[in-house]
C-alpha cells in the first residue's frame, strides 16, 4: 500500500476501523476489479489530504471475505466511511474525489 494508505484485514478490522477514535475510510476492492484500480489514485490522494485526521485504507475482499460479508458488500469497489464504529456513508462504484471529501469533511469538522 502506498504512503498513508493502510491495509485492513479480517484480523485487524475491529482494532483499525471499528475501535478507531478517528473516522475511517475503507475501500473494499479486489485485484481483478478494473474499476477498483481506477479508484486507487483517488484513495491515495485522500489518504494524503486527510493524514492525521482520517484513517484511509483498502480491504481486499478476496483475501478478507468475513468483513465484506458482514457489511453486505455485493459490488466492488464499495467505499464505506466509519465513525465511532458505525457506517456513516457508503459509495458503490467509482466516485469523484470531491464526493468522498465532502462526506469526510462532514465527519471531521
Amino acid at each position: 500500500m502506498a504512503g498513508n494508505v493502510r491495509e485492513f484485514t479480517d484480523a485487524n478490522f475491529q482494532a483499525e476501523v471499528l475501535d478507531s477514535a478517528e473516522p475511517v475510510l475503507v475501500d473494499f476492492w479486489a485485484p481483478w476489479c478494473g474499476p477498483c484500480k481506477m479508484l486507487t489514485p483517488t484513495i491515495e490522494e485522500l489518504a494524503n489530504d486527510y493524514a492525521g485526521k482520517v484513517r484511509v485504507g483498502k480491504m481486499n475482499t478476496d483475501e478478507n471475505p468475513q468483513v465484506a460479508t458482514q457489511h453486505h458488500i455485493s459490488a466492488i469497489p464499495t467505499v464505506m466511511l466509519f465513525k465511532g464504529g458505525q457506517v456513516v456513508d457508503k459509495f458503490v462504484g467509482v466516485n469523484p474525489k470531491e464526493r468522498f471529501a465532502a462526506a469526510i469533511d462532514k465527519q471531521v469538522s
